[in-house]
């Protein structure tokens, strides 16, 4: 009885014989210019160079793309606002997480970064987070310096991205 139902389960199958009983899904007639319509690495692929990994520290997600503009950094604070969440600016000399003052697991200096003034509660013109981002540039032209938007109502970050590098 067993080999019955093992006989009818191949039977129903999708191959017999080992060929494939369904028709070829790209036939040679069909198919004209095919391998020229698919993504390759070849030659004709061009793409932009977005990180040079050679003594350069990586940030958040939009720091793998060139330094951004003031028209840009206008348009992700608008966004950042249109959320609804509250800008906030920071700043610190180092730029990452590091281990300089202690080597317990666990322990990393450069955590947090030092907060510039407070977050802008009630902010709902990016023009006012830009005159605070170019008073921080003039108080510490050599400081990394990148904004946050921190969503009120979930308690968390939402966004960062870093505004100046220095050279």
């Amino acid at each position: 009885m067993s080999a019955g139902i093992l006989g009818i389960s191949l039977a129903t199958s999708a191959y017999i014989d080992r060929k494939p009983t369904y028709p070829k899904l790209f036939s040679g007639k069909d198919s004209i210019g095919w391998a020229h319509k698919t993504v390759s690495n070849g030659s004709k692929t061009h793409c932009m160079k977005t990180w040079n990994p050679i003594n350069n520290k990586k940030f958040e997600s939009l720091s793998y793309l060139p330094p951004l503009s003031e028209d840009s950094i206008t348009k992700e604070i608008d966004y950042m606002l249109s959320k609804g969440w509250v800008p906030c600016l920071e700043f610190d000399e180092v730029g990452h997480v590091h281990r300089s003052n202690s080597q317990i697991p666990g322990y990393y200096d450069g955590r947090y970064w030092t907060m510039w003034k407070l977050p802008m509660f009630g902010c709902l013109d990016s023009t006012q987070v830009l005159n605070e981002i170019k008073e921080c540039k003039m108080a510490y032209p050599k400081a990394y310096i990148r904004c946050i938007g921190f969503d009120g109502e979930h308690q968390c970050q939402c966004m960062a991205f870093v505004i100046q590098k220095p050279s």
